[in-house]
């Protein structure tokens, strides 16, 4: 593809595809009948808004939203100002206190300025029922959420994949691995965490690569909205 393309083309071209259609329809159905999906439908696609398919420089990739009230908001890890940080963000500033010299763990999980410098925070499936983990799987959204991987490894060059976890590596395996950089972990869960994902060091690393391509590194300390 010459052509580059936005979020806009990308999902304006799945939004005609009968899969997708079914997709938003039975989510549209389900919050119609009363049921609370999470996040809000005004916060589904929020990682599209905040970083443009052409800015994309960084992917952490995430399984489901959270599922309790008030937390998901469409950036995959994040949650919302005032709400606790869950644990696996609390193990992922864990390892950025080890990893990045200066980094002071914040009294919040809201990671939007992570997402404005260019980290796409991607779920793989992008709603989920309250209080059941994993309950929008298979609806069609891990489909979808191929064709965004597809679009960043076609359009984007040097982009640096973050795959914690064996669903986040399995979801990677479509990416080319001489055009852009994939680094692996365990996930930051407290299941897990202790099997590798503390001492991985992925955030100064990544940091290493966007400035051994004239990138401007990240700066990994979550900052609230003014």
């Amino acid at each position: 593809m010459a052509e580059k393309l936005t979020w806009h083309d990308v999902l304006a071209e799945e939004k005609e595809k009968p899969y997708f259609i079914e997709t938003l329809k039975h989510v549209a159905n389900q919050r119609a009948a009363g049921v609370t999906v999470y996040p809000p439908q005004k916060d589904v696609f929020n990682a599209f808004r905040l970083t443009e398919l052409g800015d994309v420089n960084v992917v952490i990739l995430g399984q489901d939203p959270y599922h309790g009230p008030h937390q998901a908001h469409g950036l995959a890890f994040s949650v919302l100002p005032g709400v606790q940080t869950p644990p696996s963000l609390q193990n992922m500033y864990k390892e950025l206190q080890q990893d990045i010299p200066g980094f002071e763990k914040p009294n919040h999980g809201y990671l939007a300025s992570w997402a404005e410098q260019g980290v796409m925070l991607l779920n793989t499936v992008l709603t989920v029922e309250a209080g059941k983990a994993h309950s929008h799987a298979r609806l069609g959204w891990e489909t979808f959420t191929d064709t965004v991987i597809k679009a960043i490894n076609e359009q984007r060059e040097g982009v640096i994949f973050l795959l914690w976890g064996s669903h986040a590596q399995k979801k990677g395996s479509i990416i080319d691995r001489q055009r852009h950089h994939v680094l692996q972990a365990p996930h930051p869960s407290p299941l897990s965490a202790h099997r590798g994902f503390f001492g991985c060091q992925h955030f100064s690393k990544t940091n290493a690569l966007l400035r051994d391509a004239g990138k401007t590194p990240i700066n990994w300390t979550p900052v609230l909205p003014e």
